[in-house]
């Protein structure tokens, strides 16, 4: 089984590119889903151990807890700790399945997949991208999104054209969706024919 490692920057249609595998049946783990399960049950007694009053009736409250680590380098590492060993755990459960019902394609989406060395547990690696000016546009339509919160997030992540230069495949999401879609379909034949 080759094991995709999905990624992209903020706006740059990573969870568009997940769905259409899932669409086509491959099997695909979404990091960020998983830490949204992990802090409504496992997560939540933990980080409300290191972290008082960010957890309410069991389930941490976003927010609470951004406002805690957000520019503390140190509570950032305390989360992590707490955090990635549990998505690791679920990634490994998810893996061992896809592997055991044959599936010759499993998708790891990683939002931060070469900013975290989890690069290193895929056979090969995906970036989705798009111009600058359509990622801005993307994110800045969210909800709650900010100037200086697109900024923040921005530091926090490789370069695009990096990520682009690091990876097995890339699909340029600012050509549509059908465009994108032929190009998963691509990736999928290619490993599907082993």
């Amino acid at each position: 089984m080759i094991v995709l490692g999905l990624t992209g920057s903020i706006g740059m249609g990573k969870s568009t590119t997940a769905a259409m595998f899932a669409e086509r049946g491959v099997p695909v783990h979404d990091a960020d889903a998983a830490v949204h399960r992990l802090y409504a049950g496992r997560a939540a007694p933990l980080i409300e151990a290191a972290f008082p009053g960010t957890v309410v009736d069991g389930v941490v409250d976003r927010k609470a807890l951004s406002a805690r680590v957000v520019d503390d380098p140190g509570a950032m590492r305390r989360l992590e700790a707490i955090v990635h060993p549990l998505v690791g755990e679920e990634e490994r459960t998810f893996l061992n399945s896809a592997r055991r019902s044959g599936a010759a394609l499993a998708v790891l989406d990683i939002p931060l997949l070469f900013e975290t060395g989890a690069d290193k547990r895929c056979d090969k690696t995906l970036v989705v991208t798009a111009s600058p000016e359509i990622q801005r546009e993307r994110v800045l339509a969210r909800p709650e999104m900010s100037e200086a919160k697109f900024a923040s997030l921005m530091a926090r992540q490789m370069p695009d054209a990096d990520k682009r230069e690091r990876a097995d495949y890339v699909i340029d999401t600012g050509n549509g969706m059908e465009a994108a879609r032929l190009a998963v379909t691509a990736i999928i034949m290619r490993h599907a024919a082993g």
